[in-house]
């Protein structure tokens, strides 16, 4: 094993970048760009270097933080949530959710027709359609349940390239995702600005000791465990909604609320989620496949273009929250879990439980509507 694949190597470097991006997010420059778009791209840079891992040269570690950190981080932050501020902001969220979703099938229909790819995929143009449909509605469980189908996993470099386009397309999606807010207030003022100053009291709570590291430890293993073995017993119900709920549960004891430290411990675990999600940026996988990769990229790239432009004029008329509006995108393409980031990232707490629900609502709608694209076409 080389030093760069060496799993303590890699989580020290993704630990400084960490480290790095939050200095750097406090600077005059960085406050623009935010701790969390730092992150991303150098990760990404070190990655497309060859200094760690990329998704074509992934390794256990990486999988560990998709597994376990990301879950227990979503608990973490949901120690806090305000359930008034979540009821206001729920069915906004879904309005918006089920508007991208219809973007992303409207934006792959188009690019279709602008960029006619079937020239390149042959017969199976219209599911890789029909794919990447399904995974810029809910997720890569659609995107995997439409390959299954239609055995497109046995098409060995076109399944493989899409696999490493569609990395590569979600991390470029997180960065314009977060500058949506402070692009579109430029022209157009949001209706109502969602960004609260933190106090001195949200301050303090942020602060960790011994007493509530502890119990914060245990109580955030325990629930993934709980989560994920119910989700054994269960498994038509997400282990995200079981360890959320859990979350929420919990957060209305005296004894757990009064807990410090669960935003701070939580935020740090989504830092390090961004960091690999940056590592899965692997541009030279997709320049590897030649005409395939880059038809691929350009056709998913326009698709998604047409998703958010769509998002973004639908939802201001409808809707003017850009941080919302970004989010829910983020839900789309993305997941829930990377949605929760920007949550977190635009300081809408109140938003992180709507993301986790509109990405559970994106994994039941967006097989039906991948396979109504490949119907379609």
């Amino acid at each position: 094993m080389g030093i760069f694949r060496d799993p303590i190597y890699v989580l020290g470097i993704l630990c400084l970048l960490v480290i790095l991006s939050i200095y750097a997010g406090q600077t005059r420059y960085g406050k623009k760009l935010g701790a969390a778009l730092i992150v991303i791209v150098l990760t990404a840079i070190l990655a497309n270097l060859g200094w760690i891992p990329s998704a074509s040269d992934s390794i256990p570690l990486y999988d560990g933080i998709f597994t376990y950190l990301a879950p227990i981080s979503i608990f973490y932050l949901l120690l806090g949530v305000n359930l008034t501020s979540i009821k206001k902001a729920g069915a906004p969220m879904i309005v918006l959710f089920l508007l991208g979703s219809l973007a992303t099938t409207l934006g792959v229909l188009a690019a279709w027709y602008v960029l006619s790819p079937e020239r390149v995929f042959g017969p199976d143009g219209d599911t890789l359609a029909g794919m990447l449909t399904g995974t810029y509605t809910g997720g890569s469980v659609n995107f995997n349940a439409i390959a299954l189908e239609y055995d497109f996993q046995k098409k060995g470099m076109l399944y493989a390239g899409t696999i490493a386009v569609d990395n590569v397309v979600t991390t470029l999606w997180i960065i314009v995702t977060l500058s949506i807010p402070a692009v579109m207030r430029r022209f157009w003022q949001d209706k109502k600005l969602g960004v609260r100053k933190s106090s001195a009291a949200s301050a303090e709570k942020d602060k960790i000791s011994m007493h509530s590291l502890m119990w914060l430890m245990f109580l955030g293993v325990a629930a993934y465990f709980i989560s994920e073995y119910l989700s054994l017993l269960f498994p038509q119900i997400p282990s995200i909604l079981t360890i959320s709920t859990i979350g929420i549960a919990l957060a209305q004891f005296p004894f757990v609320s009064r807990l410090q430290g669960s935003h701070t411990l939580g935020l740090y675990l989504i830092y390090l989620f961004l960091a690999v999600i940056g590592a899965y940026c692997d541009l030279s996988a997709v320049v590897e496949l030649q005409e395939v990769g880059i038809t691929i990229f350009l056709f998913a790239s326009l698709a998604v273009l047409i998703h958010g432009i769509l998002l973004i004029l639908l939802g201001g008329l409808i809707y003017r929250d850009w941080d919302m509006i970004a989010i829910v995108s983020q839900a789309n393409i993305g997941g829930g879990t990377t949605a929760i980031a920007l949550a977190e990232t635009f300081h809408r707490n109140e938003l992180i439980l709507p993301a986790i629900l509109v990405g559970t609502l994106g994994n039941a709608l967006g097989t039906y509507l991948g396979f109504m694209v490949v119907y379609l076409l």
